[in-house]
């Protein structure tokens, strides 16, 4: 067990590496439980690869209609749409194309753990994978505390192991992890820091860019989320971390 401000003084200690250091010879495929993850966590890495002539491809694995389930003006229909919209743009704004942003639309807060909906989801990531030639897979840290990062955490290992691809973890909600919870990480701690700093600006740009998830556009909804302000600090920072992971099933998952 390791309290969780012991581990972030780790993520945070880990090595820069060059971005040469994120591929084998094929691309990157980016998994993001929501729309808007991808931009928070791996923005800059997307921008990287964009500049370095290698984009990656990114799968938005939900529908996002988790956000503001209480919204008339925007029912779940109408957001799903326009939090794709949003993906797109902040996805162009790193410098990917259109046609290298996917969208499985799996039920948001409700990504499967288990049973056929596990394989079902696997075996569409695993299609996409192989289609674009990617031979690194990105996804949340298991430790994000939220359902769906676990479950695409989930799906991730199971992928990679199948695939032999290299897996690497982005943490998004686990940075607000309060300091003295206790945690059970993978030791030792591999990984490396990708200095962003020539790329901060587009990201900043491209996470303002999805706009539902701020408050002012869908107003109707008390309950909706709203990005907290300690979130989005930490992603004013010119580092974006990544932590090398096994490509095998996580403990309690299936076999």
């Amino acid at each position: 067990m390791m309290r969780a401000d012991e581990l972030h003084e780790l993520m945070r200690a880990l090595p820069v590496s060059a971005d040469d250091a994120l591929l084998r010879h094929g691309r990157a495929l980016i998994l993001a439980p929501h729309a808007d993850d991808e931009s928070l966590g791996c923005g800059g890495l997307i921008a990287t690869l964009c500049r370095s002539c290698l984009p990656p491809y990114v799968l938005v694995v939900t529908d996002g209609t988790g956000s503001h389930p209480n919204s008339r003006a925007y029912p779940a229909g109408r957001l799903r749409a326009v939090r794709e919209a949003e993906a797109l743009a902040a996805t162009a704004a790193l410098g990917l194309s259109p046609e290298d942003v996917g969208f499985l639309r799996l039920r948001d807060t409700a990504a499967p753990r288990d049973g056929v909906g596990l394989e079902a989801a696997c075996a569409r990531i695993e299609a996409v994978a192989q289609e674009q030639g990617c031979d690194t897979l990105l996804a949340p840290w298991l430790l994000d505390p939220h359902c769906d990062h676990e479950a695409v955490q989930l799906m991730a290992r199971r992928i990679a192991a199948r695939m032999g691809l290299r897996l690497l973890s982005y943490p998004v909600w686990g940075w607000l992890i309060a300091p003295d919870v206790e945690l059970s990480p993978e030791m030792p701690l591999r990984g490396f820091r990708l200095d962003i700093a020539d790329h901060l600006a587009s990201k900043q740009a491209a996470i303002r860019l999805h706009v539902s998830q701020y408050g002012d556009l869908i107003t109707d909804d008390p309950e909706g989320f709203r990005l907290p302000s300690a979130l989005l600090s930490v992603f004013e920072q010119p580092h974006e971390t990544f932590i090398e992971t096994a490509p095998a099933p996580a403990p309690g998952s299936p076999p």
